[in-house]
């Protein structure tokens, strides 16, 4: 039955109003750029997400489920949303832009990922993610027409139309061989590749659309090449969001508990994509890009908690994702404060910042420190809640390529902090940051260190979501 409750879907329709303001904005010439409400209204969503129900609760026919599961990645979207447009409301490489078309778009790519969070129907999944996709097809070229912002948006397009066809193709399969495309009911059913190969093949090529999102080898050749063709806040904004409503729709797939064959073959991707992804850093100068590898690398990680499933393996990876997206919207936002008109940002841009702006040095430190996985940061605890999860299903080569890649990582994210605290400029100067850009600047450090000391509640809140979503 339709089941439509207003009262369940209170932040997405908190996104439509919002939606409606901004294009009235976007078309008004009044209006256009007055957009300095942008990140509280996105704040005040979070605070609307992370109050609203989590009892389990389905709607349109059963394609739209309402559970802890949806409302946790409902309530980090928003809060990345906060943070994104708090690193674009003084955007300087629009160019001639409209500033409201900018966050039109970028809150609709947010709205698709709102969608994804709660879609338990295969179809519904993908309009959700085209609907997520389409908008940042729109955001990547805004950049004072940079030729590299366009050839960003059109290999994202190209590559991003062939993961999704061959996704939709997998779909098929999944029908044919399982007769349902609701995932609710695809959870009982057998996975095994003796007993349903067909089905099993569809999920691998269904998945690969969310692997392309992710970033995860053999689809992660984009990622770089976005990062750094891309603005600054565009980049913050790629690198972080659409990662998530990749991984919540990969959790849930991942509940079907599928046969080995498949989770060996993810266990290998992620082996390759830690390392490739860490290789490929270690001689990267622009900033961006080297955070467009490390991506790659997070990915694999990532992907270490899903092969593990389970309540515990899911929990770790829906963990990982909150881990992930504070760690690079800390560091993201250092370097768009310390980027001058918009530019990238090179290692040799980092000389010195330890004088030319004492917080901005210590911000960088503390998330490079959490990329690299260390004590007591957020990505130590999110590295060991993964690798306990992988353990303790058998998976011990995977744990052991993974311990690998976090010390192989140590050489190029430290010398992020090496160029900053040990390198003096060759010109000084200072960079001047505002009282919100310095506020905002603590307050993610802070997260960091928080999600790295306290996890428990947080953890254990997912844990029962991931437990009520598998029985």
């Amino acid at each position: 039955m339709l089941n439509f409750n207003p009262q369940l879907i209170i932040p997405e329709l908190y996104m439509v109003a919002l939606l409606a303001i901004l294009f009235v904005q976007s078309i008004s010439q009044r209006l256009k750029d007055k957009i300095t409400w942008v990140p509280f209204a996105a704040l005040l969503g979070a605070v609307i997400a992370g109050v609203s129900t989590t009892d389990p609760e389905f709607m349109f026919y059963q394609s739209y489920k309402i559970d802890g599961l949806s409302q946790f990645f409902k309530t980090i979207i928003f809060l990345g949303l906060a943070v994104c447009a708090a690193n674009s409301v003084r955007v300087g490489s629009l160019g001639q832009a409209n500033k409201a078309d900018y966050f039109f778009f970028m809150f609709m790519s947010a709205f698709g990922l709102l969608l994804l969070s709660s879609t338990v129907e295969l179809f519904t999944i993908y309009i959700s993610l085209e609907l997520a996709s389409f908008s940042l097809y729109i955001m990547l070229p805004f950049r004072n027409k940079d030729p590299r912002a366009v050839e960003a948006a059109v290999k994202y397009i190209l590559f991003g139309a062939v993961a999704t066809a061959v996704g939709l193709f997998g779909i098929s399969y999944i029908l044919a061989g399982q007769h349902t495309t609701y995932v609710n009911e695809l959870l009982t059913m057998d996975w095994s590749f003796s007993q349903q190969p067909m089905a099993l093949i569809g999920l691998s090529m269904f998945l690969l659309a969310f692997i392309y999102k992710l970033a995860l080898f053999p689809l992660h050749f984009w990622a770089p090449d976005v990062m750094q063709g891309s603005s600054n806040e565009t980049a913050t904004f790629a690198a972080t969001l659409p990662k998530l409503g990749a991984i919540v729709i990969m959790v849930r797939l991942m509940g079907f508990d599928p046969g080995i064959e498949l989770k060996v073959l993810l266990g290998v991707f992620a082996a390759l994509s830690m390392t490739i992804g860490n290789l490929a850093a270690l001689n990267q100068t622009d900033i961006k890009r080297m955070l467009g590898y490390s991506s790659v690398s997070h990915a694999g990680f990532v992907i270490v908690g899903l092969v593990a499933g389970g309540a515990y393996g899911l929990a770790a990876a829906s963990y990982y994702a909150l881990v992930y997206m504070v760690m690079n919207l800390t560091i993201f936002w250092v370097i768009t404060r310390i980027s001058r008109e918009g530019k990238n940002v090179y290692l040799n841009d980092l000389r010195g910042l330890h004088s030319s702006s004492p917080l901005l040095a210590l911000v960088l430190a503390v998330s490079a420190f959490a990329l690299v996985g260390l004590p007591p940061t957020a990505g130590f605890i999110g590295k060991l809640f993964l690798f306990g999860a992988a353990w303790g299903e058998g998976f011990y080569w995977l744990v052991i390529i993974g311990v690998i890649n976090s010390a192989l990582a140590i050489f190029y994210y430290l010398n992020l902090v090496r160029h900053a605290y040990t390198m003096e400029q060759t010109v000084p100067s200072r960079i001047s940051l505002t009282p919100a850009g310095a506020i905002i600047a603590v307050i993610l450090a802070l997260g960091v260190i928080y999600l790295g000391v306290l996890p428990q509640n947080i953890f254990d809140f997912l844990m029962q979501a991931s437990t009520e979503f598998l029985s």
